[in-house]
């Protein structure tokens, strides 16, 4: 794997090294960070990065993958423009931003735009990417193969990035509310907090890997569960009569609608 220079080493970036380093890959990987240098430091002795300069990145990386909150995107393409050439590839992973915004300003950069997930540090993350305008056929290899050394890859165009977004990009953060929800009725049930967290928490893993394995749907599945007149259609009607649908439909609505603004905003 060509040599790689991220920008940022927040949750994403450091769950990405994590995952790469995880699976074997032994490429240089150099590292910017404009704050937190102890964090820096420990990826450096923990995953064999090298500390950075942005000035670095530029003169030694192949591919640059940013990974900076989108309110700094701006800057840092600002101190990227000119600097690039179109065998280095940009790979971003920060929501809302538009490729158009980042083909203006880097003229001719290829870019590939990519909607990664933080589960890609135990490598089973989900990637969504989109080709930029000047990416050619193995730069756009290059940026799959990254992601999917962390997990699995989907390409996709630009117009559906915001409703992958709002389900595999911020949809680990709802497992984990209902989980963590999950434990809490568990333990108001009677359960203690260490019974309720592993049930909680190996039953989400089997459910998990039943899905993936089994062949058939999730409804399919929940049906085999369910019995007439039994425990688990007792539980399932509180959810039906509260509208489970609606509120994860509307949930799922609100993030993309985030995203979408987050685009205008960053146009305007």
């Amino acid at each position: 794997m060509q040599s790689i220079g991220f920008i940022g080493a927040g949750n994403m970036g450091g769950a990405i090294i994590n995952g790469l380093r995880s699976v074997g890959v032994t490429s240089e990987i150099r590292v910017a960070n404009r704050s937190n240098h102890e964090r820096l430091q420990r990826m450096a002795e923990q995953n064999g990065i090298i500390p950075s300069t942005l000035e670095e990145i530029i003169q030694y990386s192949e591919i640059i993958l940013l990974a900076v909150k989108p309110k700094d995107v701006l800057n840092v393409l600002k101190s990227l423009q000119n600097k690039l050439n179109p065998n280095q590839l940009l790979i971003t992973v920060a929501a809302g931003i538009p490729l158009k915004s980042y083909e203006t300003v880097l003229s001719g950069i290829p870019v590939v735009r990519t909607m990664p997930n933080t589960s890609s540090a135990v490598l089973k993350g989900m990637t969504g990417l989109v080709r930029g305008t000047a990416v050619q056929e193995q730069q756009a290899k290059a940026a799959e193969e990254i992601f999917q050394a962390v997990g699995k890859t989907l390409w996709i165009t630009e117009d559906k990035i915001n409703a992958l977004t709002a389900i595999s990009g911020s949809g680990p953060a709802y497992y984990y509310l209902f989980t963590e929800t999950l434990i809490q009725a568990g333990i108001s049930a009677g359960l203690a907090e260490e019974e309720a967290l592993q049930l909680a928490k190996e039953t989400l893993l089997g459910a998990a890997q039943m899905i993936k394995e089994s062949g058939k749907s999730p409804a399919r599945l929940r049906e085999e569960v369910t019995s007439p007149k039994g425990t688990t259609l007792a539980a399932l009607n509180v959810f039906w009569e509260n509208n489970l649908q609606g509120l994860v439909t509307r949930a799922v609505k609100a993030c993309k609608d985030r995203a979408e603004e987050m685009e205008r905003e960053y146009q305007e």
